[in-house]
């Protein structure tokens, strides 16, 4: 079983969301062209960062848990990994925001990106030597501005609710991905190039790089479904 471990966390991650796309309440999977689209956007420069890293050794991949297969350098599943994690996410945000509409977490808005800019502006220019800190703090501030400031989306207190509703799952899924539950991690870190607090087996980094890979995901399937009722 040790072969199939990654692909399998894929297929729990994504596998009863997609059933319950089809629910005549819910009906996601009208939506399921246009979510590739808007995930393939996102997913290209996170695959592209992602081979950068593993090329330079800043992270790399323990293909004993997995299938085999490379693609640049990247196992099959790490590619997938960029489809599975946000339609779930993805999935999650548009069931809450359609049956609970948490419109009162915009109220939270300003505080979440002051707070994350004070926060992670420290941290960058503290710690500007660790390439994996550093250019997480980099993209997640660029997303949050321009979210925030130019194109002046209400929705990321919502999200970030969202986000934080996601915590169990994300715990899960990258807990086993750096070696909780079994013997070794499927993906190993450099320590030179990130910050080494881990949440359990996780590096805190992971947390803040999935965060904004989430906004940027929310963001694209909005403006690409945003005709739709």
């Amino acid at each position: 079983m040790m072969p199939y471990t990654y692909i399998l966390i894929n297929f729990f991650t994504i596998i009863i969301c997609f059933i319950a796309s089809f629910d005549r309440r819910i009906q996601f999977n009208r939506f399921f062209g246009k979510f590739l689209l808007s995930s393939t956007i996102v997913a290209i420069p996170f695959i592209i960062w992602d081979i950068w890293f593993t090329s330079k050794g800043v992270w790399w991949f323990d293909l004993n848990y997995t299938l085999g297969f490379k693609i640049a350098g990247l196992p099959l599943e790490e590619w997938l990994f960029f489809y599975c994690i946000p339609f779930a996410c993805v999935f999650t945000y548009y069931c809450i925001e359609k049956f609970y509409r948490p419109d009162w977490a915009s109220a939270f808005n300003n505080l979440i990106v002051f707070t994350s800019f004070i926060i992670l502006g420290v941290v960058g220019f503290l710690y500007y030597g660790r390439i994996y800190t550093l250019l997480t703090v980099i993209v997640t501030l660029l997303t949050l501005f321009y979210l925030h400031f130019i194109a002046q989306k209400e929705w990321i207190g919502k999200a970030s609710l969202v986000y934080l509703i996601l915590m169990p799952g994300f715990f899960a899924v990258n807990g086993i991905l750096t070696g909780s539950f079994i013997p070794s991690p499927v993906v190993n870190y450099n320590p030179d190039h990130f910050l080494g607090i881990r949440m359990g087996t996780i590096p805190v980094e992971d947390a803040v790089y999935g965060y904004s890979q989430f906004l940027l995901n929310i963001y694209f399937f909005k403006k690409i479904t945003k005709n739709e009722k």
